[in-house]
């Protein structure tokens, strides 16, 4: 393997900058690593011609701009649009069809000199934490064969672990940021909602679950695509600044106060091992330096999972409900997509608003938190990584899983209201992460404990 593809973005970044490198070189480096290992993988979709990408290359080599991504190449997410490429949200329905325009954050990337060689596979229309769909097949992990890379941000991860890319972007609902960064050894950061702007379009204001961010092998790099992807749009309300904070994160974190929630009390089961690797990984924090207490839970899980699963099939049957109105259409929906619309339909008024009074009461309750402690830690999943031929864990410890999605509960509390949060991975003989969330607003300071975690495992 070129030696180049193992480095850093912002190495890599300098080296192209400085002419060490040229983006040709790159670009012929990255297509020969998909070429040798996205068959087995499956990280990368919709890979582009690569004649054309080696004349953009060229292109950027001859340019003067030098963005802060020059040259780099880099596949998006497939449920985010980038002009010219499908965005086939892993749905036969939208396979094929090539979009008009590039989303705004993903128009920030291309303006800053990557170079978007195709897109990065993902859950059919993002539904649930498993990267399979019926357009281009399942996305294997990383590290360990024949088991699932995790979602909905699998194949971002995937490349990243398997060095076909440097960064990547991805999209967090319900721990997509998260859940396959830990499953595949690298760093998925979910920023403060707000920070990251949507796409200008549909309702602005009821839907504040999802948000996009940055993947990466280290924190450093994490906040080098924040700085990009991250700004006010005046199209967007509840807008919040952008955040270019690569210079600040060496710090001192100690003295730094974490709260480590563990399985909330036993509201969260968790398959044999996950939480004393997590507990083993935690130390590592009183390492280095960092005050560590094991708290009761916050809040009850049980109103943070009924808060949770009303507002997103809400938001779902808002998404999804032209899809499941069409009788030519509805039967390309796969079952946990019409139990999202049908759920959502049957909602009550009066049942939304207690959902969000619920989300409300527990954004107090955090806020409280945060006043003794400058960031909450929890296990990235409940689970180890499960075979890729499963659609998803029936049961967990002996506990039934209700619904196709209960099994990555433990992402919830950050999720449910927006706060930022860094997935750093942890060594052991199977892959899991940690989830490193901080108050709203505080970016700079879970990337910051990311990064003092990268520097002592790395």
């Amino acid at each position: 393997m070129t030696d180049f593809l193992t480095w850093n973005a912002h190495d890599l970044i300098a080296a192209l900058a400085k002419g060490q490198l040229s983006a040709v070189e790159v670009m012929q480096a990255t297509l020969a690593r998909i070429a040798a290992e996205n068959g087995q993988y499956n990280a990368i979709v919709s890979l582009r011609d690569p004649d054309i990408l080696l004349q953009e290359a060229r292109a950027a080599d001859q340019s003067a701009t030098k963005g802060p991504l020059f040259g780099v190449p880099m596949a998006i997410k497939d449920l985010a649009n980038v002009a010219g490429i499908p965005t086939s949200q892993g749905s036969p329905l939208f396979a094929g069809k090539p979009a008009v325009s590039s989303d705004v954050w993903v128009q920030r990337i291309q303006d800053a000199g990557a170079i978007i060689i195709g897109k990065t596979n993902t859950p059919e229309f993002g539904l649930g934490s498993h990267t399979y769909n019926p357009v281009f097949g399942a996305t294997q992990n990383a590290t360990v064969p024949d088991h699932t890379a995790g979602g909905s941000s699998g194949g971002a991860a995937v490349a990243l672990a398997r060095h076909m890319v440097c960064l990547a972007d991805g999209s967090d609902a319900m721990g997509s940021l998260r859940n396959p960064a830990g499953w595949n050894g690298v760093y998925g950061m979910r920023p403060t909602w707000g920070r990251v702007p949507a796409e200008p379009a549909g309702d602005l204001f009821m839907h504040q679950l999802s948000t996009d961010g940055p993947m990466a092998r280290s924190p450093r790099d994490l906040a080098l695509l924040l700085a990009v992807q991250s700004g006010p749009d005046p199209r967007r309300p509840l807008p919040l600044p952008r955040v270019d904070c690569q210079s600040d994160l060496d710090v001192d974190v100690s003295g730094r106060r974490i709260a480590w929630l563990g399985d909330w009390g036993g509201a969260y089961p968790m398959e044999d091992g996950v939480l004393s690797c997590a507990a083993e990984g935690v130390k590592r924090f009183t390492a280095l330096g960092c005050t560590v207490e094991a708290v009761a839970p916050p809040f009850e899980a049980a109103a943070l999972w009924e808060a949770w699963t009303v507002l997103r099939a809400w938001a779902n049957a808002a998404k999804l409900g032209p899809i499941y109105d069409n009788p030519q259409t509805r039967d390309a929906l796969k079952p946990e997509a019409i139990w999202e619309v049908e759920k959502g339909r049957a909602l009550s008024g009066a049942a939304i608003q207690r959902a969000s009074t619920l989300r409300s009461d527990w954004y107090r309750a955090a806020h409280a938190l945060f006043q003794d402690y400058d960031a909450f830690v929890l296990p990235t999943a409940q689970c180890w990584p499960f075979p890729i031929a499963w659609d998803w864990p029936k049961q967990i410890a002996g506990v039934a899983m209700d619904t196709y999605h209960r099994w990555m509960e433990v992402v919830v509390p950050v999720s449910l209201i927006g706060l930022p949060c860094v997935a750093v991975p942890m060594a052991g003989s199977r892959p899991m992460g940690l989830q490193i969330a901080g108050h709203r607003g505080d970016d700079l300071g879970v990337l910051q404990l990311g990064q003092a975690w990268y520097k002592a495992t790395s």
